[in-house]
């Protein structure tokens, strides 16, 4: 897939309601399960916990798709013989 493609897919998902959305809900029911887990819960804790990571980092892969994009064409612009 070509860099643009790639930018713009991402954008569209950053951009798409539900998406949004959902990565709200599914944020907001891990730290309500992580915080309702027992004092010696420590390993549904810590699941909870490392789920809650992993939507941030797959948030942030995303974002850095449409931003690392961005960059391109600015630099290109500066420097279009590059």
């Amino acid at each position: 897939m070509v860099d643009d493609q790639r930018e713009a897919r991402a954008k569209r998902l950053l951009d798409d309601p539900l998406f949004v959305e959902s990565f709200d809900v599914l944020e907001k029911e891990l730290m309500a399960l992580w915080e309702n887990t027992g004092a010696h819960d420590v390993d549904q804790r810590e699941s909870f916990w490392l789920a809650m990571r992993l939507l941030v980092r797959i948030k942030a892969h995303i974002t850095s798709i449409v931003e690392t994009g961005h960059m391109a064409k600015i630099l290109e612009k500066q420097h279009p013989h590059i």
